[in-house]
């Protein structure tokens, strides 16, 4: 019941019955009161209570349809991921040549990998190839990635650049094969004009190396200037213009100021092309078949040798699973020296 003043009397006043007085009587409440007593909250309870939410119920029939939808990647990831890895582990253990079921030996395939001299040259060569695709990698995608961001803003320049990263490694082997062919190639009929001599990029033990490296560095640059582009885009544009104001170069604002502040970039452009440069095969395979004299004989080629050429597939999954744990522990070990979580723009 509502008191109103009239001519200093009180008059009690009776609300509608029914769910109309119901509505009045909760709307006159300035401080959300209900019955004479504060409701909780006051208008943020009614809001509150008048917000729909879904009951447990309703999610609970969702559960079936999210279920369908995630069962065709769980199913794809146990068959050509987990079960893969776990099979490979174990065939690490034994001795396993397809005809015959799997032999079970322990750590001995693990002691003839430490005494074969070929593991340790083809690891040699691997550790060759990445240092060189990192290296030049690295460098060349970041000069091509701040010439596209300081100098030109040409769409189709960029995407001149990235094409490279489209064709498949196959057909980029092919390609510079014929390139670099001694007789009819055209970079060394470029340089017979030049200099007079050609160079045997793809059979000197020499340049066998260097070469493929090349190859592999033209294949990725495009995707790895991408990546170190997007990261420019995120520096603010007034920190450049405070390094005007001051005086600097584009050298020393190169130095000082691009290069620390995309270490998160650049480390992960980095880790790419370690795991990347390890996994090297079809461009081998393609040009140099590991030679010559296995001077081109990487990790990866070496594995595939001995799993589908002498089918001593135990063997080779060890070495897998060596090539496995080197990965992991250079991964992190770069992640961990470049502080790659970290940023200067924070």
């Amino acid at each position: 019941m509502v008191v109103t003043s009239k001519d200093n009397h009180t008059t009690p006043v009776k609300p509608p019955s029914g769910a109309a007085g119901t509505v009045a009587t909760t709307a006159t409440s300035p401080l959300g009161k209900k019955d004479g007593k504060p409701a909780e909250g006051g208008k943020l309870a009614k809001v509150r209570r008048s917000t729909p939410t879904r009951s447990f119920a309703a999610r609970r029939r969702d559960l079936p349809v999210a279920l369908l939808l995630i069962v065709p990647s769980v199913v794809g990831f146990l068959a050509f991921y987990a079960y893969p890895t776990f099979r490979g582990i174990y065939l690490s253990f034994t001795d396993f040549r397809v005809l015959s079921p799997p032999n079970w030996v322990g750590l001995e395939n693990l002691r003839t990998m430490v005494h074969d001299d070929v593991f340790w040259q083809s690891l040699w060569v691997t550790v060759y190839f990445v240092l060189l695709s990192v290296v030049i990698g690295t460098l060349v995608s970041l000069v091509t990635a701040v010439v596209l961001h300081r100098v030109t803003r040409s769409s189709t320049l960029r995407g001149v650049i990235l094409l490279p990263f489209l064709i498949s490694n196959v057909i980029a082997a092919l390609v510079w094969q014929w390139m670099l062919d001694p007789t009819m190639g055209i970079i060394n009929i470029a340089l017979e004009h030049l200099t007079g001599h050609s160079i045997l990029f793809l059979g000197s033990g020499d340049w066998v190396v260097p070469a493929i490296a090349a190859i592999s560095v033209w294949k990725w640059m495009g995707y790895y200037a991408l990546l170190i582009f997007a990261g420019l885009q995120t520096i603010p544009p007034t920190i450049y213009e405070a390094g005007r104001v001051d005086g600097a170069s584009e050298w020393q604002m190169f130095r000082h100021l691009t290069v620390p502040l995309l270490r998160p970039i650049l480390a992960m452009v980095v880790v790419l092309t370690v795991i990347n440069s390890f996994q090297v095969f079809d461009i081998v395979q393609v040009t140099t078949k590991g030679g010559p004299a296995h001077a081109s004989n990487v990790l990866q080629k070496y594995i595939y040798d001995k799993a589908f050429s002498q089918f001593d597939f135990g063997y080779a999954a060890t070495m897998s699973l060596a090539l496995f744990a080197l990965l992991i522990t250079v991964t992190f070990t770069q992640l961990r020296l470049a502080r790659a979580n970290e940023s200067d723009l924070n």
